[in-house]
């Protein structure tokens, strides 16, 4: 059978320098685990930009619609600022999404014991944490139409839409109670059904799905604003939050720092399944491209890793393998090994971004 097929899109800032240790890993499952891929890499972004006059040319998005999975690293930066709204780098990652049809975009919070005292919030609260925030990526507030910026007599105004269908909400209803069965059985659905039409079909639908479908699964319903007051009072109640494209921005940025750093924190974004039974898929850290520290060394690897070791798990059906790069990250940290982000407040010595690749591939080597 052929080898599975990656497209590494590294981007910009300090996605090049975080997805250079991607590779080492990828290559160690190859030479020490006979998992091989077939790697290639293209641009996008604001080095398409730089290359082609275009964050992202039609020849690299027709070869992201035909691989297996797409790693990307981090676009944009303030080089770009200047661009014309249609050019700029982030259009580059949104067209992928679109055109791909990533309508599940899972971001793991979870928080390793050896960084729990990290966390803004007290260790009781978040040590253990292992949360999965389902968010409904392609529709929604950022896509709905009419949007823009017009004239109404004398003043400005600025219109977007907040639309979804049902076929939208059941999708990613249907993601969220499926990885549920695999983790916790618990859904908690979050909208604002008590302000927003939106927010009524929404709850409406999930409870449908739930009990004609996943009626095995626990399902509870909260408003978006309680679940954001609720993850920071206690987080460990959750297992598995669906919710809207702009609720699961907002709640999962506010999730990843119960773990410390963002750059810890991984995500993927899924599609319907391909003709080989693989869903289309898309994984890259949450992180953006830190153009502050790019090129210095100082980048945080690990988000980038973990999105692999997400892509082993829901694109490649390796969830020992994925395993087995988790608790190599989580020994790497529980010996030590600190990027500049990961330093306490009682300081010490980071190491490099090259440093902790290899680190967590010594901690791949101690685990055979």
């Amino acid at each position: 059978m052929a080898n599975p097929s990656l497209l590494i899109l590294p981007g910009d800032g300090i996605g090049p320098e975080v997805m250079a240790e991607v590779r080492r890993i990828i290559d160690w499952y190859g030479e020490k685990r006979g998992i091989v891929f077939d790697v290639e890499e293209g641009l996008v972004g604001g080095a398409s930009y730089d290359a082609h006059g275009t964050p992202l040319t039609d020849e690299t998005m027709a070869r992201a619609q035909e691989v297996d999975a797409v790693l990307l690293g981090a676009v944009g930066g303030p080089k770009y600022d200047v661009l014309d709204f249609s050019v700029k780098p982030e259009r580059g990652l949104l067209r992928l999404r679109k055109e791909m049809d990533l309508f599940s975009n899972l971001r793991p919070a979870q928080c390793f014991d050896a960084l729990a005292d990290f966390s803004s919030l007290k260790r009781d609260v978040v040590a253990g944490l292992d949360i999965m925030i389902v968010r409904e990526l392609t529709s929604g507030v950022y896509f709905g139409e009419p949007r823009g910026i017009h004239m109404e007599g004398n003043e400005r105004v600025g219109i977007n839409t907040q639309r979804y269908t049902e076929s939208e909400i059941a999708r990613v209803a249907r993601s969220a109670f499926e990885l549920a069965r695999k983790r916790g059985n618990k859904v908690c659905s979050m909208e604002k059904a008590n302000v927003m039409e939106s927010g009524i079909l929404w709850r409406d639908v999930v409870t449908e799905i739930h009990e004609k479908e996943y009626s095995d699964v626990e399902l509870s319903h909260m408003y978006a604003d309680a679940g954001a007051m609720q993850l920071c009072r206690w987080p460990k109640q959750f297992d598995v939050i669906v919710t809207d494209n702009l609720f699961g921005d907002l709640l999962s940025d506010a999730a990843a720092m119960l773990t410390g750093s963002l750059g810890m924190l991984p995500s993927a974004s899924l599609g319907l399944p391909m003709a080989n039974g693989r869903p289309k898929a898309l994984y890259e850290p949450v992180h953006g491209s830190a153009p502050d520290i790019a090129g210095q060394g100082k980048a945080n690897p690990i988000a980038c890793i973990l999105s692999f070791a997400m892509a082993l798990r829901y694109s490649f059906g390796q969830v020992d393998e994925a395993d087995r790069l988790e608790k190599a990250v989580d020994a790497t940290l529980a010996a030590g090994a600190r990027t500049a982000d990961l330093l306490g407040p009682e300081g010490g010595t980071p190491i490099s971004t090259a440093e902790m690749g290899t680190a967590i591939l010594g901690a791949l080597d101690a685990s055979l």
